[in-house]
C-alpha cells in the first residue's frame, strides 16, 4: 500500500479542505459529519482490529459501510432517518474522494450505489393558538431568566428560526423600528433577514434594556453570559411547558422544542396562504 491510500490524510483533507475551505459548511454540518466518522472509525477497529492511524481506503468498502449502518440501526437503536443522515456524510466524503482517487472508481461507485431507507414521514406536530399563548405566559416575567425566556419563545414561534439561529443572534442582529427584522446566518451559510411583528419587536426592545452579561454580544445569553446550549434550551422549554400544562391541558404529553415552535410559525403562514407545499423540516 501506499501513503496516498491511508484513509487518515483523506480524511483530514476531506473536513479541512472540502468541508471548511471550499464549501465553508455550517458548525452543526461539521460537527455531524465528525460524529458520524467518529462513529464509524470506533466500529472499523472493533471489526478489523485495527486503530485509525493504520486503517487503508481500500478496505472501506461498501460490505463494511452497510454492516456498519446495520450496526447503528440494530446495536444503537438509531432510527431510519439517522441512519440515512449518517449515510449522508458517508456518501459526501465518497464523492470527494472520486475525485482524489479516480483509480479506486469501482470501489467508491459501489458505496455511492448503497441507497437510503425508506421510511413512514410522521405528521408534522405544531402548537395551537391556545398552547401558544399558555406557553408564553409561562416564564415568571419579574425574574430576568422569565422575561428572557418569553422573549426566546416569542421570537422562536414569531420568526421560526432554527435553534442553532437564535442561539446566535446577537444584539447587533436586531434591528428594531420602521421595517423591524432580524438577521441571521442560517443553513448553508446563507444570510437572510426574518421580519419581526409589533409586539415582538416591542418585547425584544425592552429585553435589550436588561443589564448585559458576560461579553454583552448575545441576544440570550445564560447566566454567564455565555451561548445558551442545546441542553440548556431543552431544560428551558420542558419547564415552561409543564407549567403551561396545568392550564392548557393539552400541551401534557407534548415534547415542546424550538423545532416544535419552527412548525407551529410554517403552518401559521400555511394557513394564511403566505406558501404552498411541504413545511420544511
Amino acid at each position: 500500500m501506499t501513503a496516498a491510500t491511508r484513509l487518515a490524510p483523506l480524511l483530514e483533507h476531506f473536513f479541512m479542505q472540502r468541508l471548511m475551505q471550499e464549501r465553508r459548511v455550517s458548525p452543526h454540518t461539521i460537527s455531524s459529519y465528525r460524529d458520524t466518522f467518529r462513529l464509524f472509525l470506533k466500529f472499523t477497529q472493533q471489526r478489523l482490529h485495527k486503530s485509525p492511524s493504520a486503517l487503508v481506503f481500500e478496505q472501506i468498502d461498501a460490505p463494511l459501510i452497510v454492516a456498519f449502518l446495520d450496526y447503528l440501526e440494530k446495536q444503537r437503536g438509531l432510527s431510519v432517518r439517522s441512519r440515512n443522515l449518517r449515510l449522508t456524510a458517508i456518501h459526501s466524503f465518497f464523492r470527494y474522494i472520486a475525485f482524489e482517487l479516480p483509480t479506486h472508481s469501482a470501489q467508491i461507485q459501489r458505496v455511492l450505489a448503497i441507497p437510503s431507507k425508506r421510511f413512514t414521514r410522521t405528521l408534522v406536530r405544531f402548537l395551537t393558538p391556545p398552547e401558544v399563548d399558555a406557553l408564553l405566559a409561562a416564564p415568571d416575567r419579574r425574574t430576568w431568566f422569565g422575561r428572557r425566556d418569553h422573549a426566546f419563545i416569542l421570537m422562536a414561534v414569531q420568526t421560526g428560526l432554527r435553534l442553532s439561529e437564535i442561539t446566535g443572534t446577537t444584539r447587533d442582529d436586531l434591528v428594531l423600528g420602521t421595517g423591524a427584522h432580524v438577521r441571521v446566518t442560517g443553513k448553508g451559510r446563507k444570510e437572510r433577514c426574518t421580519p419581526l411583528a409589533k409586539p415582538t419587536a416591542a418585547v425584544l426592545k425592552a429585553w435589550l434594556r436588561e443589564p448585559s452579561r458576560g461579553e454583552g454580544r448575545l441576544l440570550f445569553p445564560n447566566a454567564k453570559g455565555e451561548r445558551l446550549t442545546v441542553h440548556g434550551v431543552k431544560y428551558m422549554l420542558n419547564k415552561h411547558a409543564v407549567t403551561a400544562a396545568r392550564v392548557c391541558p393539552s400541551l401534557q404529553g407534548k415534547r415542546v422544542t424550538v423545532h416544535l415552535l419552527r412548525h407551529t410559525m410554517a403552518l401559521e403562514m400555511l394557513q394564511a396562504g403566505a406558501y404552498s407545499g411541504e413545511v420544511e423540516r
